[in-house]
């Protein structure tokens, strides 16, 4: 059985979304292999418009990743989709960062572009549910 996983967010701008999200993480958008895609499109094996330039830099046009300063936690991958977001996010992130940096960090995460969409509470659990700049939905405990 597999053990180690990998999160993927589909999204439409998967590089400007891993930018964001990599800020609101403190975690780092993975470097690109820009010599290795040279030579996946220098033979054949991918096309010039499986590529773009973000940052000066040459990435895959569909995808980019995070990953956390701390080992074994999983990679999270933006991947590009055609169609919008419809709906509720049946699956979300919840970032906990404890009832004491709770306010702050929803303050943080508003100044980068989030959106505050409602606050619950469960028993003694408070949380904050906020949309990153593409609408998908996370908490924050």
């Amino acid at each position: 059985m597999a053990t180690d996983i990998q999160i993927v967010i589909d999204c439409a701008d998967p590089h400007g979304l891993a930018d964001w999200w990599a800020e609101a993480l403190e975690w780092t958008v993975e470097r690109s292999d820009e010599a290795f895609i040279r030579r996946m499109v220098d033979s054949g094996a991918a096309s010039e418009e499986d590529t773009t330039t973000h940052r000066g830099v040459l990435v895959w046009r569909t995808g980019a990743a995070l990953v956390s300063p701390d080992p074994g936690r999983p990679r999270m991958l933006f991947q590009q989709v055609p169609e919008p977001r419809t709906g509720k996010n049946r699956l979300h992130l919840d970032v906990h960062v404890g009832a004491q940096r709770r306010e702050d960090e929803i303050k943080r995460l508003l100044g980068l572009g989030a959106t505050e969409l409602y606050r619950a509470t469960q028993g003694p659990f408070e949380w904050a549910t906020l949309a990153d700049p593409e609408g998908n939905e996370f908490c924050v405990a």
